[in-house]
């Protein structure tokens, strides 16, 4: 009986350590689905030149993503992370792209929505099983997905234009990412960071954005963080550039005007963040 009630500790011990170190292992492990989505020849040329600034592959490893998931992508613009999410979910998840409203009357809003189309109409293989919803935070459009139903949403330099439109329309996005949601599920966003010496413009008009400020709309919206990370910083961007961060490359606001400069400088320093739905 004594070696018994020692045996039993000992098992569930040794359980508990296998579990732990197969859980460490799982999340180290290499994703070779997602190395090759990111090598992809589908990929636009232009665009892979921006992985060395973006580091696609450890930004979506640390949102904590697999293939199986269902993901939402808010705001997608002109696709970049969408050539990496496409592929890599279109067997065994599912991608949904959140942008233009087909219906808008807005001129930018129009050419958001034929060059979306026109990227998943270029190469079916690819884009065949993208599902695309209508995200319009201005028109409070926010419907995207259906409550509880999402793993993961990831949205990139695209927080900035939310601040633009007030407190409560902000919150109400964080909010629609919330409850589409499962509970555990994941908010990844990626955005401009201002240092904190600076004051926030109440309206990000420079694109850059307090960190403070984003983690404080989110948790106004229910979310807890989970974590942040520095894959994305830049300490050579001080964020006091003519045009904000638009004068960084690739945009270039200020075009030949200190060119050299803001090329050193690279692309702007980016917040990670994580936040989790309980």
């Amino acid at each position: 009986m004594p070696m018994k009630n020692w045996i039993l500790p000992s098992l569930l011990a040794t359980s508990a350590l296998f579990a732990t170190a197969t859980a460490t292992a799982s999340a180290t492990a290499t994703d070779t689905a997602l190395q090759a989505a990111i090598a992809g020849a589908h990929r636009t040329p232009a665009n892979v030149a921006r992985d060395p600034a973006r580091h696609p592959y450890e930004t979506l490893r640390f949102f904590g993503i697999t293939p199986t998931q269902t993901v939402v992508e808010l705001t997608p613009g002109g696709g970049w992370y969408t050539e990496i999410l496409a592929p890599y979910l279109r067997e065994r998840g599912q991608l949904i792209v959140a942008g233009e409203d087909p219906g808008s009357t807005v001129a930018y809003k129009q050419r958001g929505v034929a060059r979306m189309k026109a990227k998943l109409e270029a190469q079916p293989a690819v884009y065949d099983k993208v599902q695309v919803a209508v995200f319009d935070a201005d028109a409070e459009k926010l419907q995207y997905a259906k409550p509880g139903s999402v793993d993961l949403v990831v949205t990139f330099r695209n927080a900035h234009n939310w601040v633009q439109l007030g407190d409560a329309k902000t919150v109400a996005v964080f909010k629609s990412a919330f409850d589409v949601l499962k509970p555990g599920g994941v908010f990844g966003v990626v955005d401009h960071r201002r240092p904190v010496a600076q004051p926030q413009d109440a309206k990000a008009e420079s694109g850059y954005l307090h960190q403070a400020y984003v983690i404080k709309q989110a948790e106004r919206a229910g979310f807890k963080l989970a974590a942040t990370s520095e894959v994305n910083a830049n300490p050579r961007d001080k964020a006091d550039h003519p045009n904000g961060v638009w004068a960084l490359p690739p945009s270039y606001a200020n075009k030949d005007v200190d060119k050299a400069r803001f090329e050193a400088i690279g692309e702007s320093d980016r917040m990670t963040l994580k936040f989790v739905k309980p």
